[in-house]
């Protein structure tokens, strides 16, 4: 049974330090792989401030394309909005009953995990490995989510989509951050100008 990854987010644009937190669940854990999961709408994000569903989810793809451990999932896409976690997650164990998920979340995430939709079930339903942020959050083992909660030791993002959009919407460079493919992507289609 392959061990499957699955980074969600809107990638609103990816960046190189979405592929090094990636890649390094992929090869340093027990995941065979990791998919990220593109988010046309997150609950907790301003809708007008994303790019079209599509060049996201193009922006990925051309990222991922020479990344053999690292897969697009446009599940979501198809699926009711706004997008809630555990709907996705019960969707994919259901079509993939061959392969077994884990959550993979920041620190951040993990804070407020409790005000998310059925997060109890969540846990029941899948393993959560969880990547540092800015903050330190424990679980407490009198919670039944300890057991089902890992925390990993993987580098921190040195910078944010948010502090990209930023960047680029000043007129400046962001190409030493987001992976060439998709760098000649948003600059083709003229992006955050």
């Amino acid at each position: 049974m392959n061990k499957i990854g699955l980074y969600f987010g809107t990638f609103n644009p990816i960046h190189k330090g979405h592929l090094a937190l990636g890649n390094y669940f992929a090869e340093h854990t027990d995941l065979d792989q990791v998919w990220f999961v593109v988010s046309p709408q997150n609950p907790f994000k301003v809708k007008d401030s994303l790019l079209e569903d599509q060049h996201r989810l193009e922006l990925v793809r051309l990222a991922l394309k020479d990344q053999p451990n690292l897969n697009v999932n446009d599940v979501e896409f198809s699926l009711p909005k706004p997008s809630y976690t555990i709907h996705t997650l019960e969707h994919l164990v259901q079509i993939h009953p061959d392969k077994q998920f884990v959550l993979l979340m920041g620190e951040d995430n993990l804070e407020h995990f409790d005000q998310w939709k059925q997060s109890q079930r969540i846990v029941e339903l899948v393993q959560v490995y969880v990547y540092p942020r800015s903050n330190e959050v424990s679980v407490p083992e009198t919670s039944p989510a300890h057991k089902r909660i890992q925390f990993v030791k993987a580098p921190k993002l040195a910078y944010s989509s948010t502090e990209i959009r930023k960047i680029l919407k000043e007129g400046k460079s962001a190409e030493a951050l987001i992976p060439s493919a998709s760098w000649v992507y948003l600059n083709k289609k003229g992006f955050y100008k």
